[in-house]
């Protein structure tokens, strides 16, 4: 292993030497070329007539006059429910092995098409983050040590035609031959589909391996280390794993996480955030100086974005068609936008469902702000998650506490609107203090809000609970472990039953 460590080592060395971050409106432009070129004669291509679209002297804007934005109901209805009858050339020349199933909060349910070609620009993109290691300050040996992947089960659900199971599985599933020396817990347990035992069995197996990341879900990985040093009597998982040094995060924000994560290690860890979607691998943090992630520009998904207003957004979160649609060229910085991609699974002008801002056009850095369904605009209070993490921040602060689960909603109650929080906290705090400091910081950076507060919406309120109660609820309403992540806002109905069942765990 000592000597295909040093030889990736001498790969990224030399590749870092020779290659360049590519221009990212020039690869872009490519992309999307590319992307309608070989999927000219599906019936999708051949509706929206991309040879028209090549001939164009302006591709870009053809494109975008021609082809409507699409959100998963939209697109599932339409074009991908003939995908699971066995059709093929629909949105993607030929048909797909695999299919991505998510719970998501775009959809009840989503079954989403993974083509090979996908699965290739999927392990692309696994490369450049890992080419892009060579700019954080890693030990020499980084490279001979192991890589412990959490993610759903590996053991695909096999339909006549298809598989179908989560992207994280699918992905681990198709894992490159030479990585599976470098690659744990091993096939055999990330078969295992019940969350308990395979946690159980990665505890009893950890102390034989020699971890040097860890990729996952950050409140799943938690749950692991803290299930490995139980099992095992350490003080941190660094008593078994001496050389851990990076923690590759991906799905959810990281930093609500840190402090907790911090107390089962012997030292920080190197923090890289990632974008794996079940549509795609889509962003990676590329560098050690910021917290933003560089969208894979030159890999088979061509990214555009919405200004995330008011107008822009039906009532049920979808973006409405016509409204102004930004290539990366055009976009700003510091404005947040709804997502849009088109890639090499068939997916096209498909709202992914995140609102991202770009940080850096130049490097083509973004941060996800949130999701156009984890809004709340009942009463026309306008509450982004980024505003909402605000609020839940200046409580961390305020009480000592740590927040790594909530969930509102705003609710009509006794002949008035009240929005209500539900908060997985490590402590108990007093909840009207956490409401009225919650309240007064949203105030204080959303004007929206604030006039809300003064005519319809009518009060807040907070009810602190243990953040195991949250993770009880996904396992028995969505799933443990995997890509399962708690929403941040819920439709009245959603979270009365939400809330009725972590109170009954109290």
């Amino acid at each position: 292993m000592t000597l295909l460590g040093g030889v990736i080592k001498k790969a990224i060395d030399f590749n870092g030497m020779i290659s360049r971050d590519p221009n990212p409106y020039k690869a872009q432009r490519s992309v999307l070329l590319q992307l309608i070129k070989k999927a000219r004669l599906t019936a999708f291509g051949l509706k929206y007539k991309f040879n028209d679209i090549l001939r164009s002297p302006d591709p870009i804007r053809a494109f975008q006059e021609q082809v409507p934005v699409y959100d998963y109901d939209a697109m599932y209805e339409e074009w991908w429910n003939y995908l699971l009858k066995g059709h093929q050339n629909i949105t993607w020349p030929g048909g797909q092995k695999y299919f991505a199933l998510s719970s998501g909060t775009t959809s009840n349910k989503k079954s989403i098409p993974v083509t090979a070609d996908m699965i290739t620009a999927i392990r692309k993109s696994g490369m450049q983050q890992v080419l892009s290691l060579k700019n954080f300050d890693l030990p020499t040996d980084f490279f001979d040590k192991q890589i412990l992947m959490l993610g759903s089960s590996t053991s695909l659900i096999e339909e006549v035609d298809h598989f179908e199971g989560e992207i994280s599985g699918i992905s681990a599933a198709n894992i490159p031959g030479w990585f599976s020396k470098f690659y744990k817990p091993g096939t055999e347990i990330a078969s295992i589909e019940n969350w308990d035992e395979k946690v159980r069995r990665i505890a009893i197996e950890a102390p034989g391996w020699d971890i040097g990341s860890i990729s996952g879900i950050p409140s799943w990985v938690e749950l692991m280390l803290k299930e490995i040093i139980t099992y095992n009597n350490l003080n941190t998982i660094h008593d078994i794993w001496p050389n851990l040094h990076v923690y590759t995060s991906g799905g959810v924000a990281f930093e609500p996480y840190r402090k907790s994560m911090e107390k089962l290690l012997a030292r920080p860890l190197v923090y890289i955030d990632t974008y794996l979607a079940s549509e795609g691998y889509l962003a990676t943090q590329k560098r050690p100086d910021t917290d933003s992630m560089a969208l894979i520009v030159n890999n088979g998904i061509f990214f555009e974005f919405v200004p995330f207003v008011e107008d822009n957004i039906d009532d049920d979160g979808r973006v409405k068609q016509g409204v102004q649609v930004l290539t990366l060229e055009q976009a700003a910085e510091n404005t947040e936008y709804v997502l849009l991609i088109s890639t090499v699974s068939g997916a096209w002008r498909y709202m992914i469902g995140d609102t991202v801002t770009i940080t850096d056009k130049k490097r083509s850095e973004i941060r996800i702000s949130g999701r156009t369904k984890h809004y709340l605009n009942v009463v026309g209070e306008q509450l982004s998650v980024q505003k909402m993490n605000m609020g839940i921040q200046k409580l961390e602060d305020i009480f000592d506490i740590e927040v790594k689960e909530f969930t509102a909603a705003v609710v009509f109650e006794d002949e008035k609107y009240i929005m209500k929080w539900v908060i997985g906290a490590d402590k108990e705090v007093d909840p009207a203090r956490a409401a009225e400091v919650i309240d007064q910081e949203l105030c204080d950076n959303n004007k929206n809000y604030q006039v809300a507060r003064t005519k319809a919406l009518k009060g807040v309120e907070v009810e602190v609970v243990p953040v195991e109660h949250f993770y009880n609820w996904s396992e028995k309403f969505k799933k443990l472990g995997g890509q399962a992540k708690i929403p941040r806002v819920m439709k009245e109905e959603e979270f009365s039953e939400f809330r009725e069942f972590v109170l009954q765990l109290a």
